[in-house]
């Protein structure tokens, strides 16, 4: 039934807001250039990996030694108001539609985080990875990533068709009221580098 309702859901979502998206695409291609979408590999249901698209956001300017820049730096302000709004999301419903990931879900985190992840933790990958989720209302990239990873694993847990929609129609006033999109410090989530404890313990062990 969930993946009946993500279907259904994405392919209205898609027709409803063509305008909005083609005109995106068109002034991301004037004002950053190509290409248009980002794609980065990320896991997917159960550690797959698969092929993450958003819309970019970012220039790809470096520096002297060909090391890209801080993403402050190459975040241009069309891109912020992108995120800001949530548009630079729309390309993931293609994603959803494809399977690679549901509407409700864990977001899809960088492939190299997954060695990093502490048992509980992993737990996330038991479901399809979503373009909104538990997470996203009620801190999204304004709490640590201890605590984004609890309620990720709490979503796991107690996932039901009603929760879905709880969080689908709390998503929407998020969106709206463009709440927790930043880091306190960062214009993305600073780095996750692993359970600090953890690390600790394996340091001893040594």
């Amino acid at each position: 039934m969930k993946r009946l309702f993500d279907l259904l859901l994405s392919s209205l979502i898609l027709i409803i807001f063509l305008p909005i998206i083609s005109a995106a695409a068109l002034l991301i291609r004037i004002k950053i250039g190509s290409p248009i979408i980002f794609k980065q590999q990320r896991p997917g249901l159960n550690g797959k990996p698969f092929v993450l698209y958003k819309f970019r956001t970012m220039t790809n300017e470096r520096n002297k030694i060909g090391e890209l820049l801080r993403d402050d730096l190459r975040l241009t302000p069309f891109g912020k108001l992108l995120r800001k709004l949530s548009i630079d999301e729309f390309p993931q419903l293609l994603n959803v539609i494809k399977g690679d990931m549901s509407l409700i879900g864990p977001r899809p985190l960088l492939t190299e985080y997954l060695l990093l992840y502490t048992e509980e933790q992993s737990k996330r990958h038991l479901v399809r990875p979503g373009i909104t989720g538990w997470a996203q209302i009620n801190g999204r990239n304004a709490i640590a990533w201890e605590e984004k990873f609890k309620l990720d694993v709490w979503y796991v847990k107690n996932r039901s068709f009603i929760l879905d929609m709880k969080i689908l129609l709390l998503t929407i006033k998020k969106v709206i009221t463009s709440e927790g999109i930043s880091n306190q410090n960062h214009v993305t989530m600073p780095d996750f580098e692993g359970d600090a404890t953890r690390k600790h313990q394996n340091y001893n062990s040594l």
